[in-house]
């Protein structure tokens, strides 16, 4: 097991022959916090140090794509620490929900609430009547933000920051097949049993 041990930023590195590595729990100097494993092939826990000041010394965690002599295992456990941002829709009418069945990512051949990453640049809000545009050919208006939670993902093994936000939409959905298969209104009463992941199904449940 490698630790990938960061605070404010910076990242606690060891020097190896091949270059600027993570270290094994001998090579801490210092008692850490494990949080949870990260998303690569070579085993990493993301950790927190406990010291008595910042720092300064250890590299920037924004630098370390660029530094030379950083090893693969840093670069990718860098990559993998980084929040991924999502936003979902949830527009209800009569009593029934908007999901829509992925036909292909993470979400493939499951129902979900519409919506998608958020893009370098954007809001959330921003972001989310992008998606449903591109995913449902059609315009979304957003009325109110419902929840913002974060999760690690179980599988994935992503840091997940979603925001929720209630939408209407100005007309009939027409899935674009090459993102979302299938688009239906389902009762509020049936969509939490139907919907993935714990955060999405309570935040829909949390609506009746």
């Amino acid at each position: 097991m490698r630790y990938y041990v960061e605070t404010d930023g910076r990242v606690y590195l060891v020097r190896r022959e091949e270059g600027l590595d993570l270290p094994t729990a001998v090579e801490l100097p210092f008692p850490i916090t494990e949080v949870a494993p990260l998303a690569t092939d070579i085993p990493v826990m993301f950790a927190t140090p406990q010291l008595s000041r910042f720092p300064r010394e250890w590299p920037s965690k924004d630098d370390l794509a660029s530094i030379a002599g950083v090893t693969p295992l840093v670069r990718a456990a860098v990559h993998a620490s980084m929040p991924r941002v999502v936003m979902e829709g949830l527009c209800v009418q009569s009593g029934k929900i908007l999901l829509v069945n992925a036909s292909r990512g993470l979400t493939k051949g499951m129902w979900s609430l519409p919506g998608g990453f958020l893009r370098y640049g954007e809001t959330p809000a921003d972001g989310l009547v992008r998606e449903v545009r591109e995913e449902l050919h059609v315009n979304a208006m957003i009325t109110e933000l419902i929840d913002a939670q974060a999760k690690i993902g179980v599988e994935s093994r992503l840091h997940w920051v979603m925001f929720f936000y209630r939408i209407t939409i100005d007309g009939t959905p027409d899935p674009d097949p090459d993102e979302i298969a299938e688009a239906r209104f389902f009762p509020l009463a049936q969509a939490p049993e139907l919907v993935h992941g714990s955060l999405m199904r309570a935040v829909v449940a949390e609506l009746q």
